[in-house]
């Protein structure tokens, strides 16, 4: 009689044990973790140079190029399309092609992929050409999450997806990602977690080394639109290109990369302040968590501290308190460490805080193709970019830059990213 109870209370307490374990199954399939929380995103890997299964536009034809770029560390998943060190470039003007997507977008025999393609950015397709003409071609220095869309039976069809870096794309005049120059295929913001995605290497897209969920970045637009881009040159680090928004490569002008600049005091400033006192003096904006904080919390202390010299591009990690979604401070940046970064030289004296009113019309689009004629000088200059942003003051450095690095070398580095991890199938 004892035995038999004993076989009884231990069946129970197994059924018990299969139990809770089917129970967590279902979770874990339906919640993304036995303690719950929220759905992943499922996002599919798309490589440098692996042709797309559903393209706007035959590849073969040369539309764009991609590069071998090793992607960066970031501190802050979402970052905005001014971030200084967000984008790199080349000297070599055949990145994207942009004259040629215009033909091939305006050729009536298209006009069903230009139907589609103008819908997803959110126009008409007379309005293609002067689109085309405000895109700039760069070098994504991360791999970037976007929301892309495949040509499949006369339609655009979304799918998110995260761009390998090195990838040639086309942004806007406020860096926001528009197009995919290899394939023409249109892009827009990433709309989920980026903290929280699940990435799928798969149809050829196999995962790429230096791949690491902390390297991973999206793109929201920058409050104002730029005028130029100070990107890194892929190929020689120490030199910075300034980019023209709207040109493809041909008015390129070079600037040392390598001139330092001090982090301003911050103690006190609202996040969004002190965001925009970092961009003008070319450095960017780190954070913990998975999200920025909100523009109006206090920032109580950056990592480095005032003072500190640091290179173009830099991140400079807030630490905050308050702001409207009544949170508490953010937790303490973990220290920074040195590495060559890429920015125009800016002036001794420190940026105003305020900055100028966005231009009261809506910039007209050139009356020609951006890629046509050639610049005043036969060769790039070297020296301060001409080119800056609608936002900082005249002495600051234009807005949309350069990459970054994170650590002791252009490679190295441990970055502080989003706190939630990042899983991939």
């Amino acid at each position: 009689m004892t035995f038999r109870a004993v076989l009884q209370r231990t069946g129970i307490s197994i059924v018990r044990r299969i139990a809770l374990l089917l129970g967590c199954v279902l979770v874990v399939s339906g919640l993304s973790g036995c303690g719950g929380g929220a759905h992943s995103s499922a996002v599919q890997a798309v490589a440098a140079r692996v042709p797309s299964l559903a393209p706007f536009f035959d590849e073969k034809q040369g539309l764009g190029q991609d590069a071998a770029v090793r992607s960066m560390p970031v501190r802050g998943s979402l970052q905005q399309g001014d971030t200084p060190g967000l984008y790199g470039g080349t000297k070599k003007p055949t990145v994207c092609d942009v004259a040629k997507l215009k033909r091939f977008l305006t050729d009536p025999a298209n006009r069903p992929k230009a139907v589609a393609w103008s819908g997803v950015l959110g126009i008409t397709t007379d309005r293609i050409p002067a689109y085309l003409d405000r895109l700039t071609p760069v070098l994504l220095r991360h791999d970037t999450l976007v929301q892309n869309h495949d040509y499949k039976k006369g339609k655009a069809t979304p799918y998110n997806s995260l761009l390998q870096a090195g990838i040639a794309i086309l942004v806007d005049e406020q860096g926001e990602p528009a197009a995919k120059c290899s394939c023409g295929n249109p892009l827009r913001p990433f709309k989920g977690d980026a903290s929280r995605i699940s990435v799928k290497f798969a149809d050829g897209n196999e995962k790429w080394n230096g791949y690491h969920p902390s390297s991973v970045v999206a793109v929201r637009p920058a409050p104002r639109k730029v005028e130029g881009l100070a990107l890194v040159d892929v190929d020689d680090p120490d030199t910075g290109i300034t980019r023209p928004v709207g040109t493809t490569g041909r008015h390129d002008t070079t600037f040392d990369a390598r001139q330092q600049r001090a982090v301003p005091d911050l103690a006190g400033a609202t996040f969004g302040d002190a965001r925009r006192q970092l961009v003008s003096r070319g450095l960017a904006t780190g954070y913990s968590g998975s999200a920025p904080p909100p523009d109006d919390a206090r920032v109580t202390a950056t990592d480095p501290p005032a003072g500190t010299e640091m290179r173009f591009g830099e991140y400079v990690l807030l630490s905050v308190a308050g702001g409207t979604s009544g949170g508490a401070p953010s937790t303490p940046p973990g220290p920074t460490t040195s590495g060559p970064t890429l920015a125009p030289p800016t002036s001794a004296a420190p940026p105003s805080t305020t900055a100028p009113a966005p231009p009261t019309s809506s910039s007209a689009p050139p009356s020609s193709p951006t890629n046509d004629p050639p610049p005043s000088s036969g060769s790039p200059t070297t020296g301060s970019p001409s080119v800056v942003s609608h936002s900082p003051p005249p002495s600051a450095p234009v807005t949309s830059s350069a990459p970054v690095t994170a650590g002791a070398s252009m490679t190295t580095g441990t970055p502080i990213a989003a706190t939630a991890t990042t899983t991939e199938t």
